[in-house]
């Protein structure tokens, strides 16, 4: 079965995000910046708020563990708009030519339900989106299955009639065993003539 509808991860598919945008402004030593973020504010610490818990709690478990830190730490909410550095127009362009071809799009994303409303604002593309599932609103992250079954039950499509496009492996792999199509997401370029060859566009 061909995919009738497009399910879109955001995150660095439709806006660009990286911690490191941010904490080049705060650590000028390229080598401090990465000791930082893989030992001090890493992606395992950051998925907690991606599964629901407030981006205050979060940053004041790991300050109690690095008070050494503390400024450090508490910029990555105070300052959580300087992590982002623009849309991907390449999206942005598809997504609408996609509308306008009358296909059905959604997204599924890994966010915080705080985080979520001025990632929105980025771009207006969002708007065309029937439905986004937010891992926060759900308290499960992908790669579990279990946010994509959510996913499937809200859209109410199978999965073959899917295409899920996203731009980690774990993520592309997870939703390929349960039968989705997928796109592997790494060369903004790629979208498009990816859709064409699934007879989107």
């Amino acid at each position: 079965m061909r995919p009738r509808a497009v399910l879109f991860d955001i995150g660095n598919v439709v806006v660009r995000w990286s911690p490191a945008t941010l904490y080049d402004k705060i650590f000028p030593d390229p080598a401090a910046r990465d000791r930082f973020l893989s030992t001090v504010c890493t992606m395992e610490w950051h998925v907690e708020v991606d599964r629901g818990l407030s981006f205050r709690d979060n940053i004041a478990r790991l300050t109690a563990l690095h008070p050494d830190h503390a400024p450090e730490i508490a910029a990555w909410w105070d300052r959580w708009p300087e992590m982002f550095s623009g849309t991907i127009p390449e999206t942005e362009a598809a997504i609408e030519a996609l509308h306008a071809a009358g296909v059905p799009l959604y997204g599924l994303t890994n966010m915080s339900r705080e985080a979520w409303p001025g990632v929105r604002a980025m771009s207006g593309v969002f708007a065309l989106f029937k439905d986004t599932v937010v891992s926060a609103e759900e308290g499960v992250v992908k790669p579990d299955p279990e946010i994509f079954k959510i996913a499937v039950q809200r859209i109410g499509l199978e999965p073959s009639a899917l295409l899920f496009v996203d731009d980690s492996e774990a993520n592309i792999r997870a939703a390929e065993a349960m039968g989705f199509h997928t796109h592997h997401f790494s060369d903004p370029a790629a979208l498009r003539p990816a859709l064409r060859a699934f007879g989107l566009l």
